[in-house]
């Protein structure tokens, strides 16, 4: 126990931010004023503080062996500063060709039809009074787009859902299709701003059944739909002008990922663009380590990221031109620190939708996303891209258009 004890003083004094650790008997390690005071109510916790197994020490606070006093963001760096070297990555070449086999046959055997389904009841079926309580009133659950990080969430949201519109360069009675449409922001926010006919698909049997009652209550009926569909079953009899997917393709599943982008593009017409949001990983594939065992443990099962110049490659592959891309990372960073504030200050209401773990999970796991946008570990990127159509360029020759103007809209 002494010997432990000189470990953790060791390591505590080798924080850039004080932290301190009160065991179950009371004993206090560490500092009194410190940033972070973690109260541990097993032993066992303080091992795997010791030993530096920050996804242990985050299931013992989801699973209420310890608690904590301070800001979430501050535990964050603390726990990035703690954490041990992780054995389950190595980068010798001997075995990165056995890695690659064995993640691209996990991929594809947990991202079948009825499993995806189970996945997205899993992550969105929660709650969506939980959900309402964080996220701005359309209950966009993306990455914002902010001009300055004075905006509010709510307007940097309605920006974001404009400058998708604008890159897409929505027009009225276009047929457009949104992938992973959610609570259907984005569908409502097309139609109603530029209105095209909007179709949207989910998984989720919440969200399907939220957006249909918006598209009675708001009178669109017969210019958007929303079905429950998996997009392995979209038709393709008829193309659409313009498609969306945002924040959707990180759960389609690496070695699902050539097959969901050859089917985004024979659902697209030729000269009709496509727009991919999504978040991406700063190394290739979606190895196992601490952050991805969390995620995958507690918030969404077999979630899986790549890195941004994979993605490009495989829209290439299946026959896309790319025009555009762009980064998001500071504005996701921004957003989940507007969420986790929102959290937090809903924590009653909270707590009456959901149970304390799920509400701890949560808590932690965005200030944990917050932290890796802001190190640049993790990133987003927009990506707009066409189907071919006879060596047509479908966008114009500048994008000042996206700043000055909707498209279409007389100067």
């Amino acid at each position: 126990m002494n010997a432990m004890v000189a470990l953790l003083e060791r390591k505590l004094d080798g924080l850039t931010l004080p932290l301190a650790l009160v065991l179950p008997d009371g004993h206090r390690i560490g500092v009194r004023d410190a940033a972070i005071t973690m109260r541990l109510k097993h032993m066992a916790s303080l091992v795997h503080i010791a030993a530096g197994e920050v996804g242990k020490v985050a299931q013992d606070y989801v699973e209420d062996r310890l608690d904590f006093d301070g800001t979430v963001r501050d535990l964050m760096v603390i726990a990035s500063q703690l954490i041990a070297t992780d054995p389950t990555h190595d980068d010798s070449s001997t075995l990165n060709w056995w890695r690659e086999i064995r993640l691209n046959a996990r991929s594809r055997a947990r991202h079948q039809v009825h499993a995806d389904a189970q996945q997205i009841q899993f992550h969105y079926d929660v709650s969506d009074r939980f959900y309402a309580l964080w996220l701005d009133p359309m209950r966009l659950y993306s990455c914002a787009y902010y001009r300055d990080d004075g905006m509010t969430l709510i307007d940097a949201q309605q920006a974001k859902l404009d400058h998708i519109c604008r890159k897409l360069m929505l027009r009225s009675g276009e047929r457009f299709l949104d992938i992973g449409a959610g609570w259907g922001g984005l569908l409502m926010w097309a139609a109603e701003h530029y209105g095209v006919r909007g179709h949207g698909i989910t998984l989720s049997r919440n969200q399907h059944a939220h957006v249909n009652h918006l598209i009675d209550s708001r009178g669109l009926r017969g210019r958007v739909t929303m079905a429950l569909l998996d997009y392995r079953d979209l038709p393709e009899d008829e193309p659409y002008e313009k498609i969306a997917s945002i924040g959707m393709f990180e759960h389609v599943g690496l070695a699902n990922l050539p097959t969901y982008l050859a089917i985004v593009r024979k659902v697209l017409r030729p000269g009709g663009l496509f727009l991919n949001h999504g978040i991406t990983h700063d190394e290739e594939g979606w190895n196992k380590s601490v952050a991805s065992e969390f995620i995958n443990r507690y918030v969404f099962p077999d979630g899986e990221l790549d890195c941004v110049s994979n993605i490009q490659l495989g829209m290439e592959r299946a026959g896309f031109e790319i025009h555009d891309v762009e980064g998001l990372r500071p504005h996701y960073a921004l957003t989940l620190r507007h969420w986790v504030r929102r959290l937090e200050a809903n924590r009653d209401a909270a707590l009456r939708e959901v149970d304390e773990p799920t509400y701890r999970v949560w808590r932690l796991y965005m200030a944990a996303c917050a932290l890796d946008f802001e190190a640049g570990t993790t990133g987003i990127y927009q990506i707009l891209a066409s189907a071919p159509n006879r060596g047509e360029w479908p966008v114009p020759l500048s994008r000042s258009d996206l700043y000055t103007g909707r498209v279409g809209e007389k100067k």
